[in-house]
């Protein structure tokens, strides 16, 4: 079996790995709607992963006067929040604190003219994992959760997985070399624990769970938005007929993609390199045949 194959059920993407047994898939669904921006989610990454705070050690980088200190996802941050000011639209009750602030001096109520978009971005652990397609060592490979883990023993650093994945999560790590990102606590999997992140994040922003229960929850909990008034609300990377064949992390979103930093029509690098290299096959065989009659033709 390949590692990563196109083809066979899009859920089943353990058994298409070479599982005969294995547990349903599972993931993480992240309503970025009740996100309250703590980052007590990246606080559990880091401790329970013994991830670096920083590149250097020396702690995390200051962005200016924002709140969001660690930028991006990369191989010191497996967890990122995002944390995105935008004009504030009228307030709505979305299971969180609102807009409202103490009146002005006359006593006339105000409120903020502004709002965070707040996220907790992760590797998406996709159903076609472009890292996986190209990783040339077999130091990523496919667990019987369905998630995508990397092997330090075995990565050589070569990179080639951080250009073939379509999100920019992975990333090699300075002064080390090898690719390191989420594993989705692949350990406290095997130990019927959730993963860190979930498990800290105090407003069940991130849900971790059977990946298909998770879809079904994550529609219901847009509709109740859109029944309240936020008719932005919609679902990103959950579509197994999306470009990477869904993801095993994904997002509840109060605006386009574009505005979290995420692609908004991702696709995998890898995903006709087997009908390129047929064509590719194809061509040289007729390359061939042709010299192949020049030749005999000139005898």
């Amino acid at each position: 079996m390949s590692r990563n194959s196109f083809y066979g059920p899009l859920d089943d993407v353990a058994g298409d790995a070479g599982y005969d047994e294995h547990p349903p898939r599972v993931g993480f669904f992240t309503d970025t709607s009740v996100c309250i921006g703590c980052k007590a989610c990246e606080v559990a990454c880091k401790e329970w992963n013994q991830v670096p705070v920083s590149g250097d050690g020396d702690g995390f980088n200051l962005l200016g006067m924002s709140f969001d200190n660690t930028g991006e996802l990369g191989a010191n941050s497996w967890r990122h929040v995002a944390f995105i000011e935008q004009p504030a639209p009228e307030p709505v009750e979305l299971g969180m604190p609102g807009f409202d602030r103490p009146g002005d001096a006359s006593g006339a109520e105000t409120r903020q003219d502004f709002r965070w978009l707040m996220s907790s971005d992760v590797c998406k652990h996709c159903t076609h994992a472009g890292c996986l397609d190209v990783c040339p060592t077999g130091a990523l490979f496919r667990t019987e959760f369905s998630t995508v883990v990397v092997q330090q023993d075995i990565c050589n650093g070569c990179g080639y997985c951080v250009s073939g994945c379509p999100y920019g999560v992975i990333e090699r790590r300075e002064g080390d070399g090898r690719a390191w990102k989420c594993t989705l606590c692949y350990d406290r999997l095997h130990d019927g624990l959730e993963p860190a992140c979930a498990k800290a994040c105090p407003t069940d922003s991130i849900q971790f769970g059977v990946l298909d229960e998770l879809r079904e929850r994550a529609a219901l909990r847009v509709e109740e938005l859109h029944e309240r008034g936020v008719t932005e609300a919609r679902l990103y990377g959950h579509d197994p007929n999306d470009g990477v064949g869904g993801d095993g992390a994904f997002f509840l979103l109060l605006d386009e993609p574009e505005v979290y930093g995420l692609p908004p029509d991702p696709v995998v690098p890898t995903r006709d390199a087997g009908a390129m290299w047929r064509y590719a096959g194809i061509a040289a065989s007729a390359l061939v045949g042709v010299a192949v009659s020049a030749f005999v033709g000139k005898r």
